[in-house]
Order: structure tokens, then C-alpha cells, then sequence
């Protein structure tokens, strides 16, 4: 188990789904930064641990989720943020800042289980998505996206430097195909989800493809509800 500090930057700025990764190079060309966390990018090539910065869209609008050393190297960030960016598909503009919420949330496995929602959702690289279309009953392909889904989470801990002792337990109560999206120029299927797990998780964190462009974000269901509902009206 371990104690994860979480910090949330949400901006007034109107933010498109599509438009995040344009949200994410603006602010990298902002900061003109060095630190990785932000971009993920080495001289040698790229970070393929968990990404501790992440870039997302929530209520409509652009916001930053930042993961413990993410959460420590946001301080350059406030020192440039009034410096007009072109974030979205409108002329280049400051990032307005709306609120700043610290956390520390504890992960750690459970006897119970808790609910949680995730969005958008990419599970399958092409390899594993020839398996789950040779599946035939709907059982076999909750259960296959279950196995990736309990992948997912793991990864996420050994990211964080979280070692999980105890069997961690994913039950998928409900399940959404989605349109293809695309992540990196390739079409990808991509599902909405509610799952039960024993672990308890940060709201907020990406799992699978894409999370520091805002794919599979988890929320905690029960907590701040009306929130979710008004970022899924404005993502329909």
C-alpha cells in the first residue's frame, strides 16, 4: 500500500476531447521544459513507465491530473501559465485557472470491493483485439477485458513504485462499445465501463492506451457524481 499524492489543475478554457493533445503540446511549448514528466520524451528515445502528468478534458473544460513527482514539478508550470497558448482550435490564449485540489489517497487492496467508472476506455493493442473478435460469447470477452483491465492496474501500482501482495479482484458490471477513436494517428476500440475492484484507487488516473492524452479515465463512483454526470453530457 502506499499513500499517492494527487493533484488536480482544472482551467476555465473550453477543451474538445480531440483537441488534448494540441492542450499538450502548447503546454510543453510554454514551459520550454526540460522535465519529462511533462512530454515523456528522452534524448534517447521515450519514458515507457506510467505517465505521472496527465492531460485530460473534465466538464468541458482542459485540466491536469499530476501524479507524485508529476505533482512536484507543476511549480515551473504556474510560473508561465499566463503566457498565451494555442490550446484548442480558436486563437492562442492564457490558461485560465478555475481550482487546484491536493490529495492523498491511499491505494491499497481491500476485503471489499469499490465501484468506479471508466471512460473511453482503450484495452486492446492489435494483437489482443484478433483475440477478443475470436470470441464468441460474451462471457469469454468480459472475462478477456477483465485480465486486461487487472494488467491495467498493476501497471499503474508498479508505476507508482506500489507492490500489490494480495490477489487483486476486477469485475466488469457494465459494458459500452464506443466508436473507434483514435490515438496516435491509429483507430483503436475503445469502451465505456463500470467495474467493481478491491483496491482503492485515486480519482482521476488513466488506465490503458493513451492515458496522458485523457483516454480510460477512472472515477470513483459516489464520489462527486454530479461532476461526472455534467462530463459525460458535455462528451456526448
Amino acid at each position: 500500500m502506499k499513500q499517492v499524492h494527487i493533484l488536480v489543475v482544472r482551467f476555465r478554457n473550453e477543451l474538445r476531447f480531440a483537441s488534448i493533445p494540441r492542450f499538450r503540446g502548447a503546454v510543453n511549448a510554454m514551459l520550454q521544459s526540460h522535465d519529462l514528466l511533462f512530454h515523456n520524451h528522452t534524448p534517447t528515445g521515450f519514458r515507457y513507465s506510467y505517465p505521472l502528468i496527465q492531460y485530460k478534458r473534465m466538464n468541458g473544460r482542459a485540466a491536469l491530473v499530476c501524479l507524485e513527482e508529476g505533482a512536484e514539478s507543476i511549480g515551473d508550470f504556474f510560473a508561465h501559465i499566463r503566457q498565451p497558448v494555442a490550446y484548442g482550435e480558436g486563437d492562442p490564449a492564457p490558461l485560465e485557472l478555475e481550482s487546484v485540489q491536493a490529495d492523498k489517497v491511499l491505494v491499497q487492496v481491500w476485503d471489499t470491493s469499490f465501484a468506479y467508472s471508466l471512460r473511453k476506455w482503450i484495452p486492446l493493442n492489435s494483437e489482443n483485439y484478433a483475440r477478443y473478435q475470436g470470441l464468441e460469447s460474451l462471457k469469454e470477452r468480459i472475462e478477456f477485458l477483465e485480465r486486461i483491465l487487472t494488467g491495467n492496474i498493476l501497471s499503474f501500482a508498479k508505476g507508482l513504485g506500489i507492490e500489490i501482495e494480495q490477489e487483486l479482484r476486477c469485475s466488469i458490471t457494465d459494458l459500452t462499445p464506443l466508436s473507434p477513436l483514435i490515438y496516435k494517428g491509429i483507430k483503436f476500440a475503445a469502451f465505456d465501463v463500470a467495474f467493481r475492484s478491491n483496491i482503492s484507487l485515486p480519482g482521476y488516473i488513466g488506465l490503458g492506451k493513451g492515458v496522458s492524452h485523457g483516454f480510460g479515465t477512472v472515477v470513483r463512483v459516489g464520489a462527486q457524481k454530479k461532476e461526472q454526470k455534467e462530463n459525460e453530457k458535455n462528451e456526448s
